[in-house]
C-alpha cells in the first residue's frame, strides 16, 4: 500500500551570523524525517521543505508563508532566535499552521500555534543563577546580543541579583553577529564583576570568548562566564585554552548520561560518524519532528489542532527522557542540567534536576524572590 506523503517545513539558518546553530538544527531535524521514512510501519512519508532565511528575520515570514502557500506545510521545524518566532506566528495563525520551537528562549509568550519544546527562565535562568550567585556573589556584568533575547534574559538575571541585594556593574548590548568585543573586555577588567553573564549568539559569542580566553590567560582572577545558551558549537573553533572553564545551563549535552540518550547518540553516530559531537540544536531538530511524527500517528491526521490534543495529552520518548507538553502553556516540562566546558569544548554534567521541572513562562510561580533563595528554583542533584 503506497504511503501518503505529508509536507513539512525545515525553516533554520544555515548561513549567516548564527549558522553553525541552524546547520545543526537542520541536520537533526533531517536525521529524524529519514528515521520515519525508514519505518515501513508508519502510514506516511515526511517531504521536507528545506529554507534557509540566511539569518535575515524579514526572510523568515515570507518562506514560512512560502512553505504553507506552495506546499502546503502546515508544520514549521524551525526558528533560533526570538525575533524570527515572533515574525513567522501571524504567518501560522493566518494559515492554519504549527510552529515547533525548540531553542531557550526568554519566556512571556504562550501562543497556540506554537509548542514550545525549549526552556524558558524559570528551567534555565533560575537554575543557572540558584548555583552562581552563593558562589560567586552578586557582583555581574552583562553582555547580550541586541534583540529580545539578550534584553529580556539580562532584565530577569537583573531583577535576581537586585533582589538578593547585589548590584549589576554594566549591562551591554552588542549588534547581533558583530565581533567587536574588546571594549566589553576592557571594561570587565576595570569592574571586576564577580561573574560575567553572556546572552550572545552566534559569531558574536564565539568572538567574545575568544577575546576573553586571551584576557583569562593574563588574569588568574578573571571571573567565571556563565551562559544559559553555551553549546558545544559556540567552542568548537576556538583554542583550548578558550574553551574551558564555562559554566553553562542546557537540557542536553552531548556527554548526558541517559538510557534515552545514550540509545540516540548510537543511532546518530553510526549515521553522522563516531567523530560527530552532538548539541542542543541538533536534538532540537530532531526532537520537533519525532514528536510531530508520532502525534500523526495517533491523530491519524496533520491537522494542527489534532496535533496539539494529541501532544498535551501524552508523554513522547525523545533524547531529553520522556516529554510531556502543558495543554495549559504548550510548553514542555524538561530537566535542567548544569555543565563545566572542558579544554576539547565538551561539556561535564555537574548538577541536573531531580525530575523534569514544569515551564513556567510568565514567572508567575518562580518569583518574587525571598532572601536568598528563588521561589520555585528547582532542587539540583550533584551528578557523581
Amino acid at each position: 500500500m503506497a504511503r501518503d506523503t505529508v509536507p513539512v517545513s525545515v525553516l533554520y539558518s544555515s548561513t549567516g551570523s548564527y549558522a553553525a546553530y541552524g546547520r545543526d538544527a537542520a541536520a537533526g531535524a533531517m536525521a529524524a524525517i529519514s528515521e520515519i521514512n525508514a519505518d515501513a510501519s508508519l502510514p506516511f512519508l515526511l517531504k521536507a521543505r528545506v529554507s534557509d532565511p540566511g539569518g535575515h528575520a524579514e526572510r523568515y515570514a515570507q518562506m514560512a508563508k512560502e512553505a504553507a502557500v506552495q506546499d502546503g506545510c502546515r508544520h514549521i521545524i524551525g526558528c533560533i532566535t526570538s525575533w524570527s518566532r515572533k515574525d513567522v506566528l501571524p504567518v501560522v495563525e493566518r494559515h492554519d499552521g504549527q510552529l515547533w520551537y525548540a531553542f531557550p528562549y526568554e519566556g512571556y509568550e504562550a501562543n497556540e500555534r506554537v509548542i514550545y519544546l525549549g526552556p524558558c527562565p524559570n528551567q534555565h535562568l533560575l537554575p543557572l543563577f540558584g548555583h552562581v550567585q552563593p558562589r560567586f556573589g552578586n557582583r555581574a556584568f552583562f553582555v547580550g546580543s541586541n534583540y529580545i533575547w539578550g534584553w529580556e534574559v539580562s532584565r530577569i538575571a537583573r531583577e535576581l541579583v537586585e533582589g538578593d541585594g547585589g548590584r549589576v556593574l554594566s549591562d551591554r548590548f552588542v549588534p547581533l553577529g558583530s565581533i567587536e568585543v574588546d571594549h566589553l573586555i576592557r571594561e570587565i577588567a576595570t569592574l571586576k564583576p564577580g561573574f560575567v553573564l553572556t546572552n550572545l549568539v552566534g559569531a558574536s559569542a564565539a568572538a567574545f570568548i575568544a577575546a576573553y580566553g586571551t584576557f583569562r590567560a593574563e588574569t588568574p582572577e578573571a571571573p567565571p562566564l556563565v551562559a544559559c545558551n553555551l553549546t558545544e558549537i559556540d567552542l568548537e573553533t576556538l583554542s583550548p585554552a578558550a574553551r574551558a572553564g564555562h559554566i553553562a545551563t542546557s537540557t542536553y549535552f552531548h556527554r548526558l548520561e541517559t538510557p534515552e540518550n545514550r540509545a540516540f547518540k548510537a543511532r546518530m553516530l553510526a549515521r553522522h560518524g563516531q567523530q560527530r559531537r552532538l548539541s542542543a540544536a541538533f536534538v532540537a531538530g530532531y526532537t520537533g519532528v519525532s514528536v510531530l511524527a508520532r502525534a500523526m500517528v495517533d491523530a491519524g491526521t496533520d491537522e494542527p489542532a489534532a496535533i496539539r490534543k494529541v501532544v498535551t495529552s501524552r508523554a513522547f520518548e525523545t533524547p531529553l527522557g520522556a516529554l510531556t507538553i502543558d495543554a495549559r502553556n504548550q510548553h514542555a516540562a524538561l530537566v535542567p542540567h548544569l555543565a563545566l566546558s572542558d579544554r576539547d569544548g565538551a561539556f561535564d554534567i555537574f548538577e541536573s534536576a531531580a525530575a523534569p521541572i514544569d515551564a513556567d513562562p510568565y514567572l508567575v510561580r518562580s518569583l518574587p524572590r525571598v532572601g536568598p533563595v528563588v521561589i520555585g528554583t528547582p532542587s539540583l542533584r550533584v551528578i557523581k
